[in-house]
């Protein structure tokens, strides 16, 4: 069954916190697609990933770079799903018609917008009607995530 993940963001931007939820994601040998909301934010973690610490960088690539299949991690703005992930990691409100082919979903929301976070409600809400299991963390002062539902 799928589970679906709400990650609050309050103490860091998406560009900290997601590496380490990509990182964690190959560790177990899965594959991921980042769906962003607007090819900005895509260009904008594109680069980041690159560059988020002077000794590493995440193997990634959008349909610029080639064959989606090669790519550990693929960076979209729509719902395909060229390398066959089993993780799918939504930020800046992007969402999926259909989550049941994944082992993850991964909402990450700005908990500082108030428009993300009712967005994140709603798809809450969704998830819990549509029967997956939803979990809810949350960043606690120390940056630390914390399971609160």
């Amino acid at each position: 069954m799928t589970e679906v993940l709400f990650y609050h963001l309050e103490q860091q931007p998406i560009e900290r916190v997601l590496p380490g939820l990509l990182e964690r994601t190959l560790e177990r040998g899965w594959r991921a697609v980042v769906q962003c909301g607007s090819q900005e934010r895509l260009d904008a973690l594109d680069a980041s990933l690159w560059t988020y610490r002077d000794d590493s960088f995440l193997p990634h690539g959008t349909a610029g770079d080639g064959p989606g299949t090669t790519q550990p991690i693929y960076l979209t703005a729509g719902e395909d799903n060229p390398n066959g992930a089993r993780v799918r990691f939504l930020v800046e409100g992007a969402t999926v018609a259909d989550a049941q082919g994944y082992e993850r979903v991964v909402h990450l929301f700005d908990g500082h917008d108030a428009v993300a976070v009712e967005q994140a409600r709603a798809e809450w809400k969704r998830a819990r009607s549509a029967g997956f299991e939803v979990t809810y963390w949350q960043q606690a002062d120390n940056g630390r995530w914390e399971k609160r539902a």
